[in-house]
């Protein structure tokens, strides 16, 4: 039996929410201690409280309390316990057809052991009578497993573009210099720019003005606010200032953009790039 230095990693298609079979608290080790199973057709979550050995694709990982396993449909796994061991799981089909996530197999939750018991509880909890919204609480455990080990993930304090952009999408509407936003990310303001330009492929304020105009194209063809309160929103209190932004950014100004969403054949969608 060989050892892995490294969990092997698993293609998770996360972009609709999974169907869910089953989930709840497996109870083993108490008359054997090793199980051999596979499920054909559904994933495999489990978050672990206990001790033990997992060996999957003849490569053996250690269990602990806090380590979170994801293995796809048709996997064998064997497991050796050392006692009664629970964990929580859930058993579960990805629908998903778009571009899928790089997952460890096996991997520490560290301190988002707590959120992520949580999530699975809750899901357990709510599954007989709204088994919905415990879907919803599973996606969003999957999503924050699979975000583990991810730069800026939640296991992780976020890098300083991240921070930066962060602050950008809660503050559209208020002064947003570069300095500021430096200072926000903890970093200089010529160290935020290369940073930024390298991780976007954007200068600062070309994204700052870019996530502007989405959001009032957004108000404008979805709201009736006014266009004084959209530009408002969006952080350009000068009304002639915001109708050249729209004339560059959009071709036509505020109320035209508006008026040929509301034509007979007009576009409704507003997608945010």
């Amino acid at each position: 039996m060989s050892s892995a230095a490294e969990p092997p990693t698993v293609a998770v298609p996360l972009d609709t929410p999974p169907r869910v079979a089953s989930l709840g608290t497996g109870v083993h080790g108490t008359h054997t201690t090793t199980d051999v199973f596979r499920l054909p057709d559904l994933w495999q979550l489990h978050l672990y409280t206990y001790s033990a050995e997992l060996v999957v694709g003849g490569l053996s990982h250690t269990i602990r309390p806090g380590r979170v396993s994801l293995v796809p449909p048709g996997t064998e796994v064997r497991y050796r316990y050392r006692g009664r061991s629970e964990h929580l799981f859930v058993h579960f089909a990805l629908p998903g057809t778009g571009g899928s996530t790089r997952v460890p197999l096996l991997q520490d939750a560290g301190a988002e052991t707590p959120a992520l018991t949580g999530l699975l509880r809750q899901a357990v909890a709510i599954a007989p009578r709204n088994p919905v919204r415990a879907a919803a609480e599973v996606w969003t455990a999957l999503w924050r497993v699979a975000e583990l080990g991810a730069p800026g993930g939640p296991a992780q304090a976020p890098g300083p573009v991240a921070a930066a952009i962060a602050h950008v999408e809660a503050h559209l509407a208020g002064p947003l210099a570069v300095p500021d936003l430096a200072r926000v990310a903890g970093v200089s303001h010529n160290h935020l720019t290369r940073l930024f330009r390298a991780e976007t492929g954007r200068t600062v304020v070309a994204y700052v003005r870019a996530r502007r105009m989405a959001r009032a194209r957004h108000l404008l063809r979805e709201s009736t606010l006014t266009v004084r309160a959209v530009a408002d929103a969006v952080g350009i209190a000068d009304l002639q200032a915001f109708n050249k932004a729209c004339h560059r950014e959009f071709g036509a100004s505020p109320r035209a953009l508006r008026a040929a969403a509301r034509a007979p054949g007009g576009d409704q969608r507003s997608p945010v790039p």
